[in-house]
């Protein structure tokens, strides 16, 4: 049975350590959704697996039994807004884990503009600025209802309450490299075009 004092393992880790295109994708997630680790991608994957796993099953079957919990299933993926409305079982396997990890409280903050970015918003979750149905929620991974979406705001108490969002030097200082460097760039081809029309004569 194993020691009860012991969390069983909510995810499964991948079956081959070094697949290059794998460790890639992983990279990407990681900088896009501002994860932690690589685990957080792979509990998203297994909570797909095991939702891809139902919705197999129960279009295999056909019993009022079946009906039930494909109902229950489509619910549930829609108050997530995993779904949209109208959606079929059939959909389902066509998840993919951005659907998942979209509906993270910190893909949320970033999307309603309470943090300049994902790292930012991991921050302010972990340290208690954010609420969520008027409850102060410091998990990152937590999954949003689409019904409190809209309740997804600053604690009273934060700091950030009121104070406008300021982006950090170095996003600042990379912004105005891209802006200085592509006039620059330009110059130097209308100054080269006429030594080349020179070099032809």
């Amino acid at each position: 049975m194993g020691d009860p004092r012991k969390r069983k393992k909510k995810y499964e880790t991948p079956t081959h350590p070094w697949q290059k295109d794998r460790i890639d994708d992983e990279k990407e997630l990681r900088r896009k959704y501002g994860l932690k680790n690589k685990k957080e991608i792979w509990k998203a994957q297994s909570l797909l697996r095991v939702i891809r796993g139902q919705a197999r099953t129960l279009l295999g079957v056909s019993t009022e039994q079946s009906a039930k919990e494909t109902a229950d299933l489509m619910e549930r993926l829609r108050k997530l807004s995993i779904l949209k409305e109208g959606a079929e079982l059939d959909n389902v396997l066509g998840l993919t884990i951005q659907d998942v990890l979209d509906r993270r409280l910190q893909s949320i903050v970033v999307r309603k503009g309470l943090a300049v970015n994902a790292n930012q918003a991991r921050q302010m979750i972990v340290h208690g600025h954010i609420m969520v149905n008027s409850r102060r929620v410091t998990a990152p991974s937590y999954l949003v209802a689409a019904a409190d979406e809209e309740s997804v705001s600053y604690s009273p108490q934060s700091p950030f309450v009121g104070r406008p969002l300021q982006v950090g030097k170095q996003a600042q200082d990379s912004k105005k490299r891209f802006t200085k460097e592509e006039p620059e760039a330009e110059e130097q081809v209308a100054e080269k075009a006429p030594e080349d029309e020179s070099d032809g004569e």
